[in-house]
């Protein structure tokens, strides 16, 4: 996988979360957003990475995860999005909405509308959603 593929994966995620958020689908549009926004960390990572050099090893290991805080860590964005959240209350919220989303949440079955419409809206929402902060740094 490279940096445009996992760009182009999270707005694929992107757009199957909004078909069936409108279709009253919460589970999987909640649990396609947080892929979203995995791919969105994945595809800054592979920012950081130079053509022909040899992945370091604790990098390489770090990355192959689902937890979005391990990922915050492993982008080498971290310090800007503490500085980022630190003026920006929203950003903050709509992290603490986002943060705790796991792929285990495929097997949830209490996702409602308002926490799909709520955690839509931590992801989505211009300027402070936490993928629209990422897209603008993959």
């Amino acid at each position: 996988m490279n940096r445009s593929e996992f760009q182009a994966l999270s707005e694929i995620r992107v757009q199957e979360a909004r078909k069936l958020l409108d279709g009253d689908c919460f589970h999987g549009a909640y649990y396609l957003l947080g892929y979203a926004v995995e791919f969105a960390f994945k595809s800054c990572i592979a920012k950081q990475t130079k053509r022909y050099d040899f992945p370091d090893k604790n990098l390489a290991s770090s990355v192959y995860t689902h937890d979005l805080s391990k990922l915050l860590k492993a982008s080498g964005l971290e310090q800007r999005f503490q500085n980022d959240t630190k003026k920006n209350a929203t950003l903050e919220l709509n992290w603490a909405i986002v943060k705790d989303w796991s792929e285990q949440k495929r097997y949830v079955t209490g996702i409602n509308k308002q926490e799909a419409i709520d955690f839509h809206s931590a992801v989505l929402s211009n300027p402070d959603g936490v993928l629209t902060w990422l897209q603008k740094r993959w």
